[in-house]
């Protein structure tokens, strides 16, 4: 029963125990005593003999004397008792009364019948016990006892002597009435008791209950009202500091999980927190992206050359990637700290995951992984840069080196070979020239030191320019060069224009050394929108052998090759005109792309916005 499970009931229980052990040991004791009680009443029958015996006596002195007898009687009244005379010849003396006597009055045959009373008579003592019925009359007493003995007259007869005495049943009912009273005191005391333990006791567990309860749905602020100064008060004011003492912990917590929180969210870089079993327990959002993300590549074919397609679905939602799980098996199998770089289609990631321990023991790992791709790019490029230096330096180095030596040696016999192994070294020193000015530039442009003269400048004018610039090369290469430019319009932008020549005059000079003869290189200009702007369009397209699609998006880049040759001919460039191109664009806060089909022509296109939007200098 739901009682006997709360506190009330089991002090109600523990109580009920202890009267029923008092009641046990009372009824010990008055078992001893009962007993002990009968023990005296056999006594008491042995001295009711004797003083049978006695009265018998002083009777049979005086049998006439009434005084004697009143005496006597009202002497055995005292305790009790009272007698009977009976003749030979079974009549009774009738001889006096004590009104104070409560004995009721018997007859010598309903202790004795007359066989028994005749043994008297002949000098025999008899006994007799009676219970509280005697011939159909209800007795006042419990039990009687009857001691008979002969009278010492010249006549002869009986003297009987009778007391009243307890009997067992008696006694155990009385003991039964003791036990039911005391144990209805006992229920009544305990349920008492019980009662106010519920009030006293019970009533502020109860407010403690509540409030705890308070505590765990978060209301912090939550007290208990202190009633008394007893332990339970002491309780309240300890509960009380705790939950005060609680609320400031949860509150630190909660800030210093918000200031966590905010420190994951700001981090670039992914972090994502493991248990032992390698499930995600904590990650930022840039974290979450790349489980995501990660989580939809095929990696049992090659993650750098997968495919995410941005409709598929994850297989398992914020399931560990296939190599970060490699990784954590590692770190969770040596219980040391590790770090890679993982090629993940087109980026580059680094990867730092380390154990995490509690109670010296490995119990999951934390991984944080930083997108090292243009850092990567960076780092490609500059070591391609050194190796294309190296090698564009290196060729005309070698041949000046080689020619002069021929002079040195005088292998040339003639003026004119000696002239043209002089020219030969001539070209290539201009060839270095423009490779080092082209270095110096780009340099100066990537650092933001190029300095530029911005002013109004028609677009028709430049391209007339650059029309007679390259008339002789395309008719010596016959080449057809098309200059397109809306009629009766002069496109008027805000630009240097040295340098928009500088970029022409390098997007023409690739467009002719990839065109064949009998082709065309188209140069237009037209207006167009930039960025919700007024804008120049300007368009260089040939139909030379085209650029694949796997290098389009490179060709930008210092010293890029397509061709992935490493030899240029006399006439070749450095290799870095489409890098100045695009820098100088930028410059002018344009845009320049490119779009090409392999065999079939490329046309790089620039975006100049007709007025440069104001800087600070």
């Amino acid at each position: 029963m739901f009682i006997f499970r709360t506190v009330v009931g089991k002090l109600w229980l523990t109580i009920m125990a202890l009267v029923a052990f008092v009641l046990l040991i009372l009824g010990f004791f008055l078992v001893q005593f009962i007993q002990e009680y009968f023990y005296q009443a056999t006594d008491q029958t042995d001295r009711l003999s004797k003083m049978a015996i006695e009265f018998a006596d002083g009777a049979s002195q005086h049998v006439h004397d009434k005084e004697y007898f009143e005496f006597a009687n009202q002497l055995l009244g005292y305790q009790d008792a009272s007698f009977i005379v009976v003749t030979k010849n079974m009549k009774e003396l009738t001889l006096s009364e004590n009104p104070n006597n409560k004995l009721a009055s018997f007859h010598a045959t309903d202790f004795f019948s007359e066989d028994e009373l005749k043994q008297v008579f002949e000098g025999k003592k008899m006994l007799s016990k009676v219970p509280k019925h005697v011939n159909g009359r209800v007795a006042t007493g419990s039990q009687y006892v009857a001691v008979a003995v002969p009278l010492k007259t010249l006549d002869g007869g009986a003297f009987i002597l009778y007391q009243s005495l307890s009997t067992s049943e008696d006694t155990q009912q009385v003991v039964i009435r003791l036990f039911v009273y005391v144990a209805m005191i006992g229920f009544l005391m305990t349920t008492f008791f019980a009662l106010f333990l519920f009030y006293r006791i019970t009533q502020p567990l109860h407010r403690l209950r509540k409030a705890a309860a308070q505590i765990s749905r978060g209301n912090y602020t939550t007290e208990v009202p202190i009633v008394s100064n007893d332990e339970i008060g002491e309780l309240a004011k300890t509960f009380n500091r705790m939950g005060g003492q609680l609320e400031e912990t949860i509150r630190a917590l909660s800030h210093q999980k918000e200031q966590m929180s905010s420190v994951l969210r700001s981090m670039t870089d992914a972090v994502i927190s493991l248990d032992a079993d390698g499930n995600v327990m904590l990650t930022n959002p840039q974290g979450q992206k790349i489980i995501k993300d990660w989580g939809k590549i095929d990696w049992n074919r090659n993650a750098s050359t997968a495919i995410l397609e941005p409709d598929s679905q994850l297989s398992h939602p914020l399931a560990l990637p296939d190599p970060l799980q490699r990784l954590f098996d590692y770190v969770i199998t040596e219980a040391k700290e590790t770090f890679t770089k993982l090629h993940v289609q087109n980026e580059v990631w680094s990867v730092v995951m380390t154990p995490l321990y509690g109670q010296n023991q490995v119990v999951g790992a934390v991984a944080v992984l930083r997108d090292v791709t243009e850092e990567h790019r960076m780092d490609k490029l500059r070591k391609d840069f050194v190796a294309n230096v190296s090698h564009e330096l290196r060729t005309p180095l070698s041949m000046v080196q080689g020619y002069s030596e021929a002079l040195i040696d005088d292998i040339a016999g003639t003026p004119d070979e000696r002239k043209e192994l002089a020219q030969v070294i001539h070209d290539e020193s201009l060839r270095m020239g423009r490779l080092v000015k082209d270095l110096l530039d780009l340099a100066r442009m990537e650092a933001g030191h190029m300095s530029m003269t911005f002013r109004e400048l028609d677009v028709n004018t430049l391209f007339q320019r650059i029309q007679r610039k390259f008339s002789g090369l395309a008719k010596e290469r016959e080449i057809r060069l098309i200059c397109e430019l809306p009629e009766g319009n002069h496109l008027v932008i805000e630009g240097d224009e040295d340098r928009l020549e500088q970029v022409l005059t390098n997007l023409l000079d690739n467009a002719f050394r990839h065109t064949h003869p009998h082709m065309s290189v188209t140069l237009l200009a037209e207006l167009s929108m930039y960025n919700q702007e007024e804008a120049v369009l300007i368009e260089v397209e040939d139909e030379g052998q085209g650029i694949p699609a796997e290098d389009v998006p490179y060709v930008f880049e210092r010293f890029y090759k397509a061709d992935k040759a490493r030899t240029r001919g006399a006439s070749g460039g450095t290799g870095l005109g489409l890098a100045i191109v695009k820098n100088i664009i930028d410059a002018h806060d344009g845009k320049v792309q490119v779009q090409s089909i392999l065999g079939k022509g490329t046309t790089f296109s620039i975006f100049l916005p007709k007025h440069r939007p104001a800087r600070e200098d």
